[in-house]
């Protein structure tokens, strides 16, 4: 319970905001004549709430987490408004008061910080005296109105920010009751403890304190500081003085020593020294902790025999193989012009085989890629398991770094053709890989593994079996970190712009629609992709105004290719951040109002991976979308889930196949299996498939004898600016 008094009673510090902020007779009639446009033009503040609650990734996540607790966030925020709008009113009672310290308490309890909540009353202020132009008051009623306004919000941001600090203040003064109980039962618990404990009186050299099992153990006395020297094998001796010596000094220590306690067999234990220092930081007591650790030091040992290789697979492991990384750009140091090449590897289909066919395969299949791998590797370089199903080789100074990674990746990739036999069945793997060379792509350990690991994933988006890092197209630690102060302002400075890349039907040879795609033109590095961007404006709270700009720029693009008379559809990305935002659906909305554009024209790609984090909701907001006629797209088909049962669930419209199925498709017969599948199971609930990446006329021509919908890639174009893409939709570079 909280302690109240009569200084701290809430109603006492309530009256004192309604005295403090009073009104005079002149403002409250100056509030009066104007307080119902104030009250209707208060309204548009709705929009501005929501999207400083929803930009900012702190406050998102405290109101996602209340949502999934079973809140509902639309009568939070309307509440929270409530709060604003009652502020105008010239006088309050006790029951608002109360409302409002109760509000400030479910703030404190919901993690809401008192900035948030006082830079929420600061726009409001902002907003209110926007209004006042539209008003024509006279200067002097201007002035004294905004004073009024001021003053009225100082008193609600008042009381709910006491009981903010009310709530705060009860949870302290609990803890501390709990701590005054928890006191009494300390020297209950340090007596039952298995540890012998003594306190020394360093200025004294007496012991000052002992616990039963310390007294029992040396019944004949306590000889200070420590009663156990005497007992410490001889050659530890040394490093126990050490240790006392280093706690008077100040520093808290330990030592591991062997002893023979009350003549027992000899055991490791560690002796721990915890010095209390007075104001002048002179140490006067030191608290001593002495513990058995004979079978944790057994352990230990047992443990560093198993911590440099991997369990499952028998290969080093992570730890093991930072090691031989060192040591290798060691030795390449020594040798001018010699090279280290990092390779960092992923199992495609891994995750597809573990869920589908369980664990226990799993961990057979990672076993034999592992010794399948040791066959490639020399015995000189290192292969180790990362984690999961990532592995790391590792190819110790070579002269050419590049003959040398591309021998091993290309006998990696022969390595994998061969199908694995896992309990009967024929697996067939493929591995998608990175590299990164020293010193060209990094100088220490940690730059060379992130820069590898980043080149692999550009690989696996693109669809290739190994990539080089290359500075244009992967961001390192360092230029995220730079980029996340350029961001916020490259909107305001129309950094951004989209190409349009089309989609073309492959029996017509008509286009069906264009692929809106983000670029940001970057004063100082040029061109910079969607990948790079998407990632920075999700963890700045920027990615909800950049997917605005993206919305109202393609249709007024996609207005403007219909008044020029060639209507095309337009299809927008929506990243994951993008889809969790509750106002995506009215955000849509208002685009295809302020545009004047029909629903139809629109279409709206969303990965498997983004529709699966919450099912439940992705049908909510994905039938309201087709109810507007907006069409559904998932990209990057194939890639995702392997359960499909989500299909027939959604109002999907189409499915677009991930180009890592489409690149060979020409050649390759699993992949025309794969792709003649996806497009079997599309036409057969309803679907239209669209093939992306397409490269070349071969998988143009075996694509369409499959029967697939449509296809996109660089055989029919790059994705082009606005302007370029009009004249070459005009027909001026038409496909045929």
């Amino acid at each position: 319970m909280a302690i109240v008094t009569p200084n701290n009673q809430p109603g006492v510090h309530l009256k004192e905001y309604s005295y403090v902020f009073r009104l005079s007779s002149e403002e409250a009639r100056v509030l009066n004549r104007h307080r119902d446009c104030l009250v209707r033009g208060a309204t548009g503040f709705a929009g501005i709430y929501y999207d400083y609650l929803f930009d900012n990734p702190d406050i998102s996540d405290i109101l996602y987490a209340y949502e999934r607790k079973g809140g509902d966030i639309g009568q939070w925020v309307r509440t929270e408004l409530g709060y604003l709008f009652d502020a105008l009113a010239p006088e309050t009672d006790a029951g608002r008061e109360n409302e409002l310290t109760d509000a400030g308490r479910h703030h404190l309890e919901q993690g809401f910080k008192p900035v948030w909540i006082i830079s929420t009353y600061h726009l409001f202020i902002d907003y209110l005296k926007s209004l006042l132009p539209d008003l024509n008051l006279k200067p002097a009623d201007s002035a004294k109105l905004e004073s009024v306004l001021i003053k009225l919000l100082l008193r609600n941001l008042g009381q709910v920010i006491e009981g903010y600090w009310q709530a705060a203040l009860e949870n302290t003064e609990n803890k501390l009751a709990r701590l005054a109980g928890e006191q009494g039962r300390a020297e209950e618990l340090l007596g039952g403890l298995p540890y012998l404990l003594w306190t020394v009186d360093v200025k004294k050299n007496d012991v000052v304190f002992a616990n039963p099992s310390m007294e029992a153990l040396y019944s004949d006395g306590l000889e200070a500081p420590l009663p156990c020297l005497s007992d410490t094998r001889e050659e530890d001796q040394q490093q126990l003085l050490l240790t006392w010596q280093n706690a008077v000094s100040g520093s808290t220590s330990h030592a591991e020593v062997r002893m023979s306690l009350a003549g027992g067999k000899l055991h490791w234990y560690r002796v721990s020294l915890y010095p209390a220092l007075n104001r002048l930081g002179r140490t006067t007591k030191v608290h001593c902790i002495l513990e058995d650790i004979n079978r944790l030091i057994t352990e230990r040992r047992r443990l560093e025999r198993l911590a440099t290789t991997d369990a499952l697979t028998k290969v080093p492991n992570r730890a093991l193989w930072a090691d031989h990384l060192s040591m290798a750009l060691a030795a390449s140091r020594r040798v001018p012009g010699s090279q280290v090449v990092v390779i960092s590897l992923d199992i495609n289909q891994f995750k597809m085989y573990n869920d589908t066919l369980g664990h226990d395969v799993g961990d057979i299949l990672l076993r034999d890629i592992a010794e399948r791998l040791n066959t490639v590797v020399r015995e000189s370089d290192s292969l180790a398991r990362l984690g999961g199903d990532r592995f790391g080789i590792l190819l110790q100074p070579v002269n050419n770094a590049r003959i040398a990674a591309e021998r091993v990746c290309n006998q990696v990739l022969d390595a994998m053709d061969t199908p694995f036999t896992c309990q009967g069945k024929h697996l067939c793997i493929g591995v998608t890989l990175g590299i990164a060379c020293f010193p060209e792509d990094g100088v220490n350990e940690e730059s060379l593994v992130v820069n590898a690991e980043s080149a692999m994933q550009r690989a696996k988006r693109n669809g290739l079996p190994y990539q080089y890092f290359d500075p244009a197209s992967d961001v390192s630690p360092a230029e995220q970190l730079r980029y996340s102060g350029q961001i916020r302002t490259a909107l305001e400075n129309d950094e951004f712009e989209l190409h349009y890349q089309p989609q073309v039907d492959l029996q017509t040879s008509r286009i069906t629609c264009a692929e809106a795609l983000l670029r940001w033109e970057h004063p100082l590095d040029g061109t910079v992709m969607p990948q790079r961007i998407i990632p920075l404006a999700e963890q700045l709270g920027m990615i909800t105004p950049i997917t605005n700009w993206v919305l109202l720029t393609a249709l007024m693009q996609c207005r403007q290719w219909s008044f020029d008379g060639t209507p095309v559809p337009v299809s927008v990305n929506v990243s994951a951040r993008s889809f969790q935002n509750p106002r995506l659906l009215d955000k849509i909305k208002w685009a295809l109002s302020e545009t004047g554009v029909d629903g139809d024209c629109l279409e709206i790609e969303i990965t498997e991976a983004t529709l699966m984090q919450d099912i439940g909701r992705a049908t909510e907001v994905l039938t309201q979308l087709s109810n507007c006629g907006v069409s559904i797209a998932i990209d990057d088909f194939g890639t995702g889930y392997s359960s499909l049962s989500y299909l027939k669930r959604l109002p999907i419209h189409t499915l677009k196949i991930d180009q890592s199925f489409i690149m060979d498709v020409a050649s390759d017969q699993q992949d025309v299996a794969i792709v003649r599948s996806i497009i079997d199971l599309g036409h057969n609930l309803g679907y239209k498939v669209v093939a992306e990446g397409v490269e070349n006329g071969s998988s143009w021509d075996m694509l369409s004898s499959l029967g697939c919908d449509a296809a996109q890639g660089f055989h029919i174009s790059k994705p082009l600016p606005d302007s370029h893409f009009s004249s070459w939709l005009s027909g001026a570079n038409a496909f045929t």
